[in-house]
């Protein structure tokens, strides 16, 4: 693969660290959504050239990367948390998938500018600790006309907002981080960088953690950040 590294790039020490174990350890046995698991096709459909994958997990999207793949591809991925790495380092193996996979953040990718084609982001933006920083560096790594693809569960309205709001302190602590009240997409459409190609929205997703939105944005030829 080639070294997408810039010099600068290093971690800060005041980061706050991600390390959740146990939840880690229980992730693969917990149940994914049905509507949420058949949605993963839609990130990785017809993938090629240089991609990047926010927040992999336990890699859970490796095997759908792998079938579909349309073309020659360079699979990038990032994840904090050392457990879940360890993890999705064995489901590519298990997958027959190379995937260049670091120990960063969404927050400060360690790649240089203009770096991807695809951004691809599954159910990662309810978890970071700083969502506009993150998409800030998904705007600035992205090539102009790059893509940015994404499956994020967002902040109900009605009962289940008011449900999401009384669990959401408990949720955080239980779920790795996990915020179940963030207007996601509102903060995606609204960065003067992307360009809104498609955006639907699933609401056959499971409480709390519903409704699901999908969608593609695209990074703007305009010189807006190139």
């Amino acid at each position: 693969m080639s070294d997408l590294t810039p010099e600068s790039a290093t971690r800060s020490a005041d980061e706050h660290e991600v390390d959740h174990p146990l939840f880690a350890a229980c992730y693969d046995f917990l149940p994914e959504p049905e509507a949420l698991e058949a949605e993963r096709g839609y990130l990785a459909r017809n993938l090629s050239g240089c991609a990047l994958e926010l927040g992999c997990g336990t890699g859970d999207m490796f095997p759908f990367v792998v079938d579909g793949t349309a073309g020659d591809l360079e699979y990038h991925a990032i994840e904090p948390d050392p457990n879940m790495r360890k993890r999705a380092a064995e489901a590519a193996r298990e997958a027959g998938l190379a995937v260049d996979l670091r120990d960063a953040r969404a927050e400060s990718l360690p790649y240089p500018d203009d770096s991807f084609d695809v951004v691809l982001a599954g159910v990662v933006f309810c978890t970071v600790q700083d969502p506009d920083a993150a998409l800030e560096e998904v705007a600035r790594v992205l090539k102009p006309g790059g893509e940015f693809r994404f499956l994020e569960h967002v902040g109900a309205d009605g009962w289940r907002g008011s449900g999401q709001r009384l669990l959401d302190p408990v949720w955080k602590r239980v779920a790795g981080g996990c915020h179940l009240t963030r207007d996601t997409v509102t903060r995606f459409v609204d960065h003067e960088a992307l360009a809104v190609e498609e955006i639907d929205r699933l609401d056959d997703g499971v409480f709390p953690a519903t409704p699901i939105v999908r969608g593609t944005l695209r990074r703007r030829q305009d010189g807006v950040l190139g």
